[in-house]
């Protein structure tokens, strides 16, 4: 194979979101396949809606996913004058010209076209006229030919294209003088090298004009791939619940970057019956072929089964280092590192989807006071079981070592004086009580981390809450 040379070219129009990180994922996993090259060019001909916090928030969702690039990050703006430059030159050769029709002739003689049933494309008014520079206001258009099919063996897809004269003579450069995106894509892959474009099925009915570009420029085409676009379940267009979110509200929920980075590389696209893939994996594994042509479905319920997995799996520092500052945010201060944090870490792991989830569970042992959860206070702190905790507080007050070991002892012999007390009907109002939830891990286990001071003042506390109610 030739040197492969992708890129990935987002419009800085917002945040990087689930279909264009999947999409820079494929490219950089191709390039990276193949020892080739990734290209990231930011495509920022829409001067009202580019700006550069967007195009910062691009390169911080790339960098979080660890989807990184050989050049760039370059401006399609900045190379404007290549691409005037490109239409004089076919200007000159004839293969486009220049074009007085106003937006308002053409809607006007489209509407009669589609009133007679007809499918409008450019009528081609101006095509024989050989205006100057000097005719006034103008637009400068393609001149495509009249007969013939813009074809190409789409990666994807297979054989694709349009006869010519279903595109008409199109605009390459308005009439402000702006080169259209179409010529300036064109221009910019041809330059840079590009072999490969992968990029949304949303441009696949724009390739057959682009095609008529490269003709035009006497050029040969990359190698197109386009990929199907991304569903949410059921087949219904991406909404914000269904999954269409930046990558920067991913990681805001507690998402690993592994997690979304695999998840991405199986929406669509497969390899066998795998679905942990590591990113030399990803590398190792990535071909365009396998990729589907249908819509490809985001399951967010995937997602969170991948995060477990990642969670589940981190080494211990590693996680703790990633939960701390959800660990901040959860209690609005500053968290120390401590050696009970890091036994409850993993506690938590089996119980955790998100990062979110583990610190909002952990929240009981960085604060010094919590509060009760409504309904599990109002269902396990009951007065029936105030005696049976008064007892239990007496027992654990003389417990040394403080192990699991000995609490469970110290639980059964409450149990024994309480008429055989359930466990679950002892335990479940201590958990509320040391950390204000009805979920933890286990009891003995919690109450280990937690320490004999605090967990005595909670259970302590939690008397006094059932005096006073």
């Amino acid at each position: 194979m030739t040197s492969v040379r992708t890129r990935f070219a987002p419009s800085p129009t917002g945040f990087l979101h689930l279909g264009s990180a999947r999409t820079a994922l494929f490219n950089w996993a191709y390039a990276r396949r193949h020892s080739g090259r990734l290209v990231l060019r930011m495509e920022d001909t829409d001067r009202e809606r580019s700006t550069p916090e967007s195009e910062a928030a691009i390169v911080d969702g790339l960098d979080w996913l660890g989807i990184d690039w050989d050049e760039g990050p370059l401006r399609q703006s900045d190379r404007r004058d290549r691409h005037l430059a490109a239409i004089e030159t076919l200007l000159a050769q004839g293969r486009a010209y220049r074009c007085r029709c106003t937006p308002e002739e053409i809607e006007e003689r489209k509407g009669r076209a589609i009133e007679r049933g007809e499918k409008w494309t450019y009528d081609g008014r101006c095509r024989g006229l050989d205006l100057a520079k000097d005719c006034g206001p103008h637009t400068v258009r393609l001149r495509l030919p009249e007969s013939g099919r813009l074809d190409w063996d789409d990666l994807v897809f297979g054989e694709s294209g349009q006869d010519a004269s279903e595109i008409g003579d199109r605009i390459i450069r308005r009439s402000n003088g702006d080169p259209l995106y179409h010529l300036a894509v064109v221009v910019d892959d041809l330059e840079m090298g590009i072999s490969h474009v992968i990029r949304g099925a949303d441009h696949h009915a724009n390739t057959s004009f682009q095609v008529a570009i490269y003709r035009a420029l006497e050029r040969e085409p990359p190698k197109f791939a386009h990929v199907p676009l991304i569903v949410g379940p059921g087949g219904k267009k991406l909404s914000k619940r269904g999954g269409d979110l930046s990558v920067q509200e991913y990681r805001s929920r507690g998402f690993l970057p592994e997690a979304v980075l695999n998840w991405l590389i199986r929406i669509g696209w497969s390899h066998g019956d795998q679905e942990i893939f590591s990113r030399e994996e990803i590398v190792g594994f990535f071909d365009l072929a396998p990729i589907h042509r249908a819509s490809a479905q985001a399951d967010p319920a995937k997602l969170d089964s991948l995060n477990h997995h990642y969670i589940k799996t981190l080494p211990r520092a590693d996680l703790l280092a990633r939960l701390h500052p959800f660990l901040e945010s959860e209690t609005g201060s500053q968290v120390e590192r401590t050696p009970a944090i890091e036994q409850l870490v993993d506690l938590l792991r089996e119980r955790s989807r998100t990062l979110v989830e583990m610190a909002h569970l952990a929240r009981f042992l960085v604060v010094e006071e919590i509060s009760y959860e409504g309904k599990a206070a109002r269902k396990h702190l009951r007065a029936e079981i105030e005696p049976a905790l008064r007892d239990l507080l007496a027992q654990l007050s003389g417990i040394d070592p403080w192990t699991p070991e000995a609490l469970e002892a110290a639980f059964q012999a409450v149990r024994a004086r309480h008429g055989d007390l359930p466990m679950g009907k002892l335990a479940q109002p201590v958990r509320v009580a040391i950390t204000g939830t009805a979920i933890s891990p286990g009891i003995f286990d919690t109450l280990a981390v937690l320490g004999k001071r605090r967990a005595a003042a909670r259970i302590a506390n939690a008397l006094d809450y059932l005096r006073r109610t």
